[in-house]
């Protein structure tokens, strides 16, 4: 499965893996739906993702709105890929990127 969401203790984890297009953005955005109702931090996987479209993109910066408004802390590990694509579409780095992680 392309997107994939771990609830752990501290936070929830969302791993996004190959190609993240808009035939997964339902998937994405009932994942996001289930942390938001958490009230835990977001940590974003995004090193194995190889392609992510503008609505990916759209879904994780709306994601990190939300996170700010309700105090909430996103850390992001992204791929070579993923960081491509967003610069492309003008968004600028994703929330929480780790830069030594994607180095």
């Amino acid at each position: 499965m392309p997107v994939s969401l771990d609830q752990r203790e501290s936070d929830c984890r969302i791993r996004l893996e190959g190609q993240i297009t808009i035939a997964s953005a339902a998937e994405l955005k009932n994942l996001l739906v289930n942390w938001a109702a958490t009230g835990k931090d977001l940590a974003l996987d995004l090193t194995r993702a190889e392609e992510i479209d503008i609505s990916t993109l759209q879904l994780l910066w709306s994601a990190a709105r939300e996170a700010a408004r309700t105090g909430r802390h996103v850390g992001c590990a992204a791929s070579p890929a993923a960081i491509s694509a967003a610069q492309s579409a003008g968004f600028p780095e994703f929330p929480g990127l780790e830069h030594e992680r994607h180095a």
